[in-house]
């Protein structure tokens, strides 16, 4: 289940408090509308969107506290009419998102608010940085899950990611694309998931020899033991691992399975394959960790690796090679005039928007035409939910075995041609005919 934690408004940049004190004393009270999209990546084919939940919860029980509004008192910044304006401030706002889960692409809008325009400018930089992380591990993690072909992956990262808020989040997106599990003890009962781990190298070092802490480990869990093999000599190490195994066999229990965690992990890989087979332990697992990504993963197993899961860490958790999303927050319509913005390599398009999502004759994608909310287009799924209205949540949220399902859906209708980790192609997003007019009119309004 998971645990609500109120963050509050003041996790905000100080500039959308001091704009929301000009609009005040300016009474610029009309409703406005962002438009939430990731900018053209070179890096990703797709991504996933995540984080939506946390953004929902938190925006149900804004409001400021007597201390956050004593803190702002004491900037010296603010009026006293001001700051009792925010006593009394809510979101009443109207939000429609992609559901997580989705697969989208970049310029399309993930997440669109519509709220006066206090409202809707405080809560952008809680936005951008919720919604953009967890799409960003989420992306991340989606392309290891393509990358393992099948075989479990465990998130690892804990120890690795950039605070503690940042550990959990990565537990939920790398959970909600597909991973099988976390070591996160925390995450796992916050959000329900299987938890998952094995012993470090100073378990194996605190026995006087390797194979009395495999012996003792095995005590402690007969059902549930994994060695790792590799904190001296790494083949000694499985011929250890097999020699116990084969004594808990013989007392009824199973050992699950073995642990590399360095070296060459295709050569040890086979060369540990062969030891525990010739015992006659088939049904023992090789489960690696140490470095793992789409690319080490993609790699390894092209090289016929004898791994069977995956422990995968530090370089999903931070997204090693994309650590950030040019994720952007743009005021698109404002007191019923649609908005554009025209700086150079920055163009935003006008309008209160839909995705409308077309799909081949074999059920697969074909393109996406970004449209006008109220557009109407044939043979085309409107992707955009209504997800909160006047200020409160239009539904109960998915549960994240629904969401990891609408994922796999999402995937697997996906061509095989985007779900490249090297070869970066560039998916169809179309934009309608009204949405055009309304970019060109806009134009000609400026």
């Amino acid at each position: 289940m998971t645990v609500i934690r109120r963050i509050g408004p003041l996790f905000t940049d100080l500039y959308e408090l001091t704009m929301a004190a000009s609009y005040f004393d300016n009474q610029i009270f009309s409703d406005a509308t962002f438009s939430v999209f990731v900018r053209e990546t070179s890096r990703r084919n797709y991504l996933v969107a995540a984080g939506l939940e946390d953004v929902l919860r938190e925006l149900e029980g804004f409001r400021f506290s007597e201390e956050e509004l004593d803190y702002l008192r004491r900037t010296g910044l603010f009026s006293e009419a001001f700051i009792a304006y925010l006593r009394d401030l809510r979101f009443t706002g109207t939000i429609y998102a992609l559901p997580e889960g989705t697969l989208f692409f970049p310029e399309e809008p993930i997440l669109e608010v519509t709220a006066p325009m206090i409202e809707s400018q405080i809560i952008e930089t809680f936005i951008l940085n919720t919604i953009g992380f967890q799409t960003n591990v989420a992306s991340k993690a989606a392309r290891c899950v393509y990358a393992a072909d099948g075989r479990p992956l465990v998130d690892f990262s804990l120890r690795r990611t950039q605070g503690q808020d940042a550990g959990l989040k990565v537990a939920r997106g790398t959970f909600l694309v597909g991973f099988s599990g976390t070591s996160n003890v925390l995450a796992g009962k916050q959000f329900g998931l299987p938890v998952s781990g094995t012993m470090a190298h100073s378990y194996i070092s605190a026995f006087d020899r390797e194979i009395e802490a495999f012996s003792a480990f095995a005590e402690t869990f007969p059902e549930s033991s994994v060695f790792l093999i590799d904190t001296y000599d790494t083949l000694e190490g499985a011929r250890n691992a097999a020699t116990v195994a084969l004594k808990m066999k013989a007392k009824g229990y199973n050992l699950l399975g073995v642990r590399l965690d360095s070296g060459d992990m295709v050569a040890l890989s086979k060369s540990v394959r062969t030891i525990l087979d010739q015992a006659g332990l088939l049904d023992v697992k090789i489960f690696a960790s140490s470095g793992f990504d789409e690319f080490e993963i993609m790699d390894i197993i092209a090289q016929d690796a004898k791994i069977d899961a995956f422990g995968v860490g530090t370089k999903v958790g931070v997204s090693a090679d994309v650590p950030y999303l040019d994720i952007v927050y743009k005021l698109v319509r404002f007191n019923r005039r649609n908005i554009r913005k025209l700086s150079a390599g920055k163009v935003t398009l006008a309008g209160e928007k839909q995705i409308f999502r077309r799909m081949d004759g074999k059920g697969m994608l074909k393109e996406d035409i970004i449209g006008l909310r109220d557009d109407v287009i044939a043979d085309a799924e409107p992707l955009l939910k209504k997800v909160m209205e006047n200020g409160c949540c239009v539904g109960p949220h998915p549960a994240l075995p629904d969401i990891q399902a609408r994922f796999k859906t999402n995937f697997a209708c996906l061509p095989e041609a985007f779900k490249s980790i090297l070869n970066r192609r560039h998916f169809s997003v179309k934009l309608s005919e009204r949405l055009r007019d309304v970019q060109q009119n806009t134009d000609r309004a400026r």
